[in-house]
């Protein structure tokens, strides 16, 4: 199923759509290189928060129309003045209660598919996934210094986190292009090849859709984000509780049946 959400009469933001369990929310302003608008800020966290209401979707996925994924602010739109700019929308419970935080704060796996060019805001969205799948070729840049502008949207908190201090610092201070082989090898994500991109991204998300208990992935989620702020021992007595809560649950006696079964598990939907 797919539709477009639309904010205005000629201005269809987003595109959602629901295949085998897997809902991809396109960045659908091609012409623009789905350069970001408020209208567009507010059709994505819509269709987020209905991914994350939908009973058939186990995994999202997000990527863009046409050759980019996001050019970052539109610079030449009335819609891109920072004057303009909407407020941060009301925080969601463990989402650190950021503009665009609740992209990780949800319970399903979020992949970032990045088709092509993110820059600046456009590649924050892809920091905020679970994982970031890239084609080999997609340049990317934080742009911010090129612009007169400073690491927004805690590009600098995640950056540092995900790629290490010094290479959080090349990145954000050089504003220089990279490729997705490199970013790759940085650590930042995944990387397939050009050829073929769109299909080979929706197949991770699928198998993971067919293969991988919602509930574990959502446990698995509140896991890593809270591990950003615990101890050892805090991660650990968390796992502890995880995992005696995790014993009663059907989810993993279809896990464990359907292995020893050597058939395909049939996990229950998270909500």
């Amino acid at each position: 199923m797919s539709e477009a959400l639309d904010i205005g009469p000629d201005s269809p933001d987003v595109v959602y759509e629901v295949r085998d369990g897997v809902c991809v929310l396109t960045l659908n302003r091609p012409s623009r290189m789905n350069a970001w608008t408020p209208g567009m800020e507010v059709a994505l966290r819509a269709a987020f928060e209905r991914a994350e209401a939908d009973p058939e979707v186990r995994v999202l996925l997000l990527t863009g129309a046409g050759r980019a994924f996001c050019a970052g602010a539109d610079m030449d739109s009335a819609e891109g003045d920072a004057d303009n700019a909407m407020k941060a929308p009301p925080a969601r419970e463990g989402d650190f209660a950021q503009r665009y935080s609740y992209l990780m704060g949800g319970g399903k796996p979020l992949i970032a598919a990045i088709n092509g060019g993110a820059a600046g805001v456009g590649l924050v969205l892809a920091l905020f996934a679970d994982i970031r799948i890239a084609r080999a070729g997609a340049k990317m840049t934080t742009s911010f210094a090129r612009r007169g502008f400073v690491a927004e949207h805690g590009a600098a908190w995640l950056l540092q986190r995900l790629v290490g201090p010094m290479t959080a610092a090349d990145l954000l201070l050089s504003g220089r292009i990279f490729l997705g082989t490199e970013a790759a090898a940085l650590g930042l994500c995944r990387v397939l090849p050009d050829a073929g991109f769109a299909e080979a991204a929706l197949a991770v998300a699928q198998e993971m859709a067919a293969s991988c208990s919602p509930r574990s992935m959502a446990v698995i989620k509140a896991q890593l984000r809270a591990a950003w702020g615990q101890t050892l021992a805090e991660a650990t007595r968390m796992a502890e509780r995880e995992l005696e809560a995790c014993i009663a649950t059907p989810d993993m006696a279809e896990g464990v049946r359907s292995y020893l079964e050597k058939r395909p598990p049939n996990f229950p939907p998270l909500y």
